[in-house]
């Protein structure tokens, strides 16, 4: 091996990192749980406490929700990459759930961003944990929904492709003018670090990954490409 030879990880390397994950969201779950139980206290309490006050406890006890919300979020990583996840294992059209996965995100309405479904309605029939990928795509849209300035339409559109004897369900998420040449483009990993999601988006990849399937983003020919650069294409494969 040369010393410019990328390391593997071992597979004592990834059961230390998952053990560190679980111990970094135990040790921070305590005192945020705790410092959460006394701002609950203090919003109930009837005690002299002005407007200004109350809204101050209420922001905090808000912040520290959200605190919890992502240590909740790292011990899911922790579970997904150490195995220790409870995976649900069961056969369910991924394409017909979606509807109701996009009825349910209200990401960007306010600026007329819009999610609208396009393609094969049902026939994608797969086994695997239903209620981990429906989230897994709920955080997808919600992504790319965020990220457009105002007026404009996202489309998830669903395919069935068969390649090399694979078939698979593909969905590919961009803006309406933009579906095709996504699909067509050359691929490269989708940017899954991105601000204002908390973790759900790495929590996402793995569960399309542990599914079978791909996550992945097209790259731009040239830069009258560019608006391509925010879609997403997500493909997992069918039940035989």
């Amino acid at each position: 091996m040369t010393s410019d030879t990328p390391e593997r990880a071992t597979p004592a390397t990834v059961a230390e990192y998952a053990q560190l994950l679980s111990l970094a969201a135990h040790e921070f779950r305590t005192p945020a749980s705790v410092v959460g139980g006394y701002l609950r206290m203090l919003q109930k309490d009837s005690g002299p406490l002005d407007e200004r006050q109350r809204k101050m406890i209420d922001e905090a006890a808000k912040s520290c929700a959200r605190l919890v919300a992502l240590i909740g979020e790292l011990s899911e990583i922790g579970k997904l990459d150490s195995s220790r996840a409870a995976i649900a294992i069961e056969a369910f059209d991924l394409f017909r759930d979606l509807d109701e996965v996009a009825a349910n995100v209200q990401e960007g309405m306010e600026r007329e961003v819009r999610l609208q479904l396009s393609g094969t309605p049902g026939g994608a029939r797969m086994s695997g944990d239903r209620q981990r990928l429906l989230a897994a795509f709920g955080a997808f849209f919600r992504a790319l929904l965020r990220e457009q300035p105002s007026a404009v339409t996202i489309v998830a559109d669903r395919r069935v492709v068969t390649e090399m004897g694979r078939t698979s369900a593909v969905v590919v998420i961009a803006k309406d003018t933009d579906v095709q040449r996504a699909y067509d483009a050359v691929k490269q990993p989708f940017d899954e670090y991105r601000g204002g999601m908390g973790l759900s988006l790495p929590i996402a990849r793995r569960v399309v990954e542990q599914a079978g399937g791909r996550l992945w983003a097209p790259v731009p020919v040239d830069d009258s490409d560019r608006s391509i650069r925010s879609a997403m294409v997500v493909s997992i494969p069918l039940l035989e």
